[in-house]
């Protein structure tokens, strides 16, 4: 049965809107906790837009299940990560003109960069996750670098629209999937996902973990957060 993590980031967009309290990230990763989900996901980017330092610390001191937290390879944010210790730490591309994360890692590049940042973490004792696209190569890299984990980009999918493109979209996290759990790598996707469009990607049988936000917190202003979790965490569990 697949786990859900559920990414809070974009309650603290909100809140970060009028630079107050409210709506807080920490009620709603208790909230979701108490829903059902498997784990909290957040990420802290360098600009600080959503998340902030003050967030990472309430979480490591109230959350039951384990935090993943998002991350550049940031040699400041690689700091905070192996002071905080979080259970897992996705290592993810970040750009500050971007919306939201727009792809994957490009592992073929800096690999001694995310080396360095790989075994600090581990040296903290963190699980190490890249966040990397669907591609054959990408997930190769992954292996080659030692991390357990891989999180595949759902974004081409959760974008495609015509039949012909959303199976041949598919098709690749299929591939893709089979082949990091081949080499011995655990599996989660994200990015895009929806009520919509998340069971068929249930389906493929590799991938054990689903990270999944903004969906979540939109679908909440309609039904309340803790509905939104249980919703989607049916979804993602195969659950009638």
């Amino acid at each position: 049965m697949a786990r859900l993590g559920v990414n809070v980031d974009h309650v603290a967009t909100l809140r970060q809107a009028r630079r107050g309290e409210d709506p807080s990230p920490i009620l709603a990763a208790l909230t979701a906790e108490q829903a059902g989900c498997d784990g909290i996901v957040c990420h802290l980017r360098e600009d600080r837009r959503h998340i902030q330092d003050r967030d990472l610390a309430a979480f490591k001191e109230i959350l039951r299940t384990p935090l993943n937290l998002e991350m550049a390879i940031d040699p400041e944010i690689v700091r905070i990560a192996c002071r905080l210790k979080p259970a897992q730490a996705t290592l993810v591309p970040e750009r500050r003109r971007e919306l939201t994360t727009e792809g994957g890692l490009d592992l073929r590049r800096g690999r001694a960069r995310f080396s360095r940042a790989i075994c600090r973490l581990k040296d903290a004792g963190i699980r190490v996750s890249l966040f990397v696209d669907p591609d054959p190569s990408q997930v190769e890299r992954a292996a080659e670098l030692g991390v357990p984990m891989v999180e595949l980009h759902t974004g081409r999918y959760a974008q495609a629209r015509s039949r012909s493109h959303i199976a041949e979209a598919l098709s690749g996290l299929e591939e893709a999937a089979r082949l990091a759990s081949g080499a011995g790598l655990r599996v989660a996707a994200g990015h895009g996902l929806d009520y919509r469009n998340v069971s068929r990607v249930v389906e493929i049988r590799e991938i054990e973990e689903f990270n999944i936000g903004f969906s979540i917190v939109a679908r909440a202003i309609e039904v309340g957060f803790h509905q939104a979790v249980r919703e989607m965490a049916r979804l993602v569990r195969g659950e009638p």
